[in-house]
C-alpha cells in the first residue's frame, strides 16, 4: 500500500495510527494551548485519529463562553477559538479529564458541545495505543 507523502515524510492513514495531544495549559499560557490545538489539527490533517486530552488549566478553555471572556485577540495571531474550530472541523476528538472537572465543579453540559468527559484510565489506554504523543 502506498502511503501519502506530506513534506517528504510518510503519513499514516487513520486505520494505522492514533495520535494523542495532552494539554495542561490554559488561560495562564494561551500560546501553549494554541499550539496544542494546532498540533492536534496537523495530526488529524495527516490522517491520524487524533485525541486532544485536556486536564488542569486546559479544561477551563473548553468551558462554553470562556475563551471570549479570557482571551484578548492580537493582530496576526490566531485565536484559541479559531484553533479550536479548526481542530473540531478536522475531526479531532477532544476529551476533558473527569477528575479535573470534578475538582472545578464542572459538568459535561458546561463544556462546548462535542467535547467529551473521560477518566484518567482512558488517557492511559489511548497513550499506550498511540503512535505518538505530544504534551503542552
Amino acid at each position: 500500500m502506498n502511503q501519502p507523502v506530506l513534506n517528504g515524510s510518510s503519513v499514516m492513514s487513520s486505520e494505522d495510527g492514533l495520535f494523542t495531544v495532552l494539554c495542561t495549559s490554559g488561560f495562564e499560557n494561551i500560546p501553549s494551548a494554541r499550539s496544542a490545538l494546532m498540533f492536534a489539527t496537523l495530526a488529524a490533517s495527516a490522517n491520524y485519529k487524533t485525541i486532544l486530552f485536556c486536564l488542569q488549566g486546559a479544561v477551563d478553555i473548553m468551558v462554553q463562553g470562556a475563551i471570549g471572556k479570557n482571551e484578548k485577540p492580537r493582530p496576526g495571531v490566531p485565536t484559541l477559538a479559531q484553533r479550536l474550530d479548526e481542530a473540531m472541523e478536522m475531526g479531532v476528538e477532544i476529551q476533558c479529564c473527569s477528575q479535573t472537572m470534578a475538582n472545578k465543579k464542572l459538568k459535561e453540559e458546561d463544556l462546548i458541545p462535542g467535547i467529551k468527559v473521560a477518566g484518567a484510565m482512558n488517557l492511559i489506554a489511548i497513550v499506550t495505543r498511540a503512535k505518538g504523543t505530544i504534551c503542552f
